[in-house]
C-alpha cells in the first residue's frame, strides 16, 4: 500500500500521487460501504432517486472507477522497487525483506476483510506483489511489454464474460435462464428478496456481518485471480515508471503535459461515448456488462497514465495542498483502513446503521468530509510521529522489532 520510510528518505512525488489515489478510491468504495453490492455497477439496483444520482453514477464511472485502484497498483509497483533497492543497498536480503512485508500485509488485509469489510485490497496486493517481485531486474521495455500483454489478457477475460451473457440471451434452456438471472442480480436489478437479504444483513448485528465476511473470504481471494492479471500489469507499469525516471523527476514538464493531455483526453472521450451508449440502452444489465465492465480496460490504462502525469505536474508546483496530499500518501495504509472504520461505523448496523438509506448523489457528502479529514489529520499526525499508526504496525511486524513511535 505504501512505503513506510521516514520522510527524509522518500520521493515526495510518489506520496502526492498515492495521496490523491487514497482519497479518490473512496469515491468508488463508498458505494460498497453504503449500498447493495450490485448498485456499484447498476444505478437502477438501489439509490437511484433522481437526475442527480444518474449524473453521480456517470461522473464516478468516468473519473474514478478503476482508475484509482489502478493508480494504487501503479504506486505499489514503484514502492516495491524502492524497498528492494534500499534493502540491497543496505546489505540485506531483498527477497526476505520483500516477502516478510507481503506476508504481514496479507495478515493485515485478512483482518480487514473479516472484521470490517470484504472489499479489502491488501491481501490482493500482497499476493500479486509477491509475483511482481520476479520482474524487479527486468528492463523498462520488458516491464512495459509484459504489462501490456497482461492487460490485454485481462481484457479478453472480461470480454469473454460479456460474450457469455450474449450467448445466454440467445439460448432457451433452464441453465441459460438461471445464468441470466445471476447476471441480472450482479449487473442489473436484483430480485427484491436478494436486496432485502443484503440490506437486513448490513443493518444487522456485527456478528452477522463478520460471519458474512468469513463466507465471502473465498470470493475475495478468488478475485485475486480474476483481477490480479490487470493489477500485475499496473504494478509493472509503475515499476517501469520508476526506472524510466517518470516518478523521480527526470521527465521534462513538456513530456508530462503530453502524457497528461493524451491520456486523460482519450480516456474521458472514450468513457463519455460508452456512457452515452449505456444511457441510450437504459443502463440495463447488458449495457452495464459491456459498457461498464468489458469495454473500459484499454481506456482505463491510458487514463491512469494520464492521471499519474497530471498529478506529478501538480506535485512539482508545490504549495500547501500538495504538501497535505503528500502527507495523506505517506499514511496511505492508515488512511485506507481509517476510511473503512469510519464508513462501516456510519453505514453498518453495529454503528449508525445507515446502509441503504442514502441516495447515490448524497453519499458524496461523507466522502468529501472524509477527504477533508484525511487532509487535516495526516500532517498533524506526521508532525508528531514518524509513521502512520498502521504503517508503524506493518513496519514493526515486518522487522519483528518495535519501531520508534515518536519523533525525537
Amino acid at each position: 500500500m505504501t512505503d513506510p520510510r521516514p520522510a527524509a528518505d522518500r520521493i515526495v512525488t510518489l506520496d502526492v500521487v498515492r495521496g490523491v489515489a487514497v482519497m479518490g478510491i473512496l469515491f468508488v468504495n463508498i458505494l460498497s460501504f453504503a449500498l447493495p453490492d450490485t448498485a456499484r455497477l447498476s444505478p437502477h439496483a438501489w439509490g437511484m432517486t433522481g437526475p442527480a444520482d444518474l449524473w453521480a453514477y456517470f461522473a464516478t464511472m468516468i473519473a474514478f472507477d478503476g482508475k484509482m485502484r489502478g493508480l494504487f497498483s501503479f504506486l505499489f509497483g514503484a514502492s516495491l522497487l524502492l524497498v528492494v533497492d534500499r534493502a540491497e543497498a543496505g546489505g540485506a536480503d531483498p527477497a526476505a525483506v520483500h516477502y516478510r512485508r507481503m506476508a504481514w500485509l496479507f495478515v493485515l488485509g485478512l483482518a480487514h476483510a473479516v472484521l470490517l469489510w470484504p472489499g479489502d485490497i491488501l491481501m490482493h496486493y500482497a499476493l500479486v506483489g509477491s509475483v511482481a517481485y520476479g520482474f524487479r531486474a527486468s528492463s523498462v521495455r520488458r516491464m512495459v511489454a509484459c504489462g501490456i500483454a497482461l492487460a490485454a489478457l485481462e481484457w479478453l477475460l472480461l470480454g469473454a464474460i460479456a460474450l457469455s451473457f450474449v450467448a445466454m440471451k440467445g439460448a432457451d434452456t433452464p441453465a441459460a435462464a438461471q445464468g441470466l438471472r445471476d447476471f441480472e442480480n450482479g449487473f442489473g436489478i436484483p430480485t427484491p428478496a436478494v436486496l432485502a437479504q443484503e440490506i437486513a444483513l448490513f443493518r444487522g448485528s456485527y456478528a452477522g456481518i463478520v460471519h458474512h465476511n468469513l463466507v465471502e473470504l473465498a470470493t475475495t481471494l478468488y478475485n485475486t485471480i480474476f483481477i490480479g492479471i490487470e493489477t500485475l500489469a499496473y504494478m509493472l507499469f509503475g515499476m517501469a515508471a520508476l526506472r524510466s525516471g517518470m516518478l523521480t523527476g527526470t521527465w521534462s514538464r513538456a513530456r508530462l503535459w503530453r502524457w497528461a493531455g493524451v491520456g486523460i483526453g482519450i480516456g474521458v472521450a472514450g468513457y463519455a461515448m460508452i456512457a452515452a451508449w449505456m444511457f441510450s440502452h437504459g443502463i440495463d444489465a447488458r449495457s452495464v456488462i459491456i459498457g461498464a465492465f468489458a469495454l473500459p480496460p484499454p481506456l482505463r490504462g491510458v487514463m491512469i497514465a494520464g492521471y499519474a502525469a497530471a498529478i506529478l505536474l501538480l506535485a512539482q508546483r508545490g504549495g500547501a495542498i500538495v504538501a497535505r496530499c503528500a502527507a495523506v500518501g505517506r499514511m496511505a495504509l492508515s488512511n485506507y483502513l481509517a476510511t473503512t472504520i469510519v464508513m462501516c461505523f456510519v453505514f453498518h448496523g453495529w454503528g449508525l446503521g445507515q446502509f441503504g438509506f442514502w441516495s447515490r448523489a448524497t453519499l458524496y457528502l461523507p466522502v468529501l468530509a472524509m477527504c477533508g479529514l484525511m487532509l487535516l489529520w495526516s500532517p498533524w499526525w506526521l508532525a508528531r510521529f514518524p509513521f502512520g499508526p498502521f504503517e508503524w504496525l506493518w513496519r514493526s511486524l515486518a522487522r519483528w522489532q518495535l519501531q520508534p513511535i515518536r519523533i525525537r
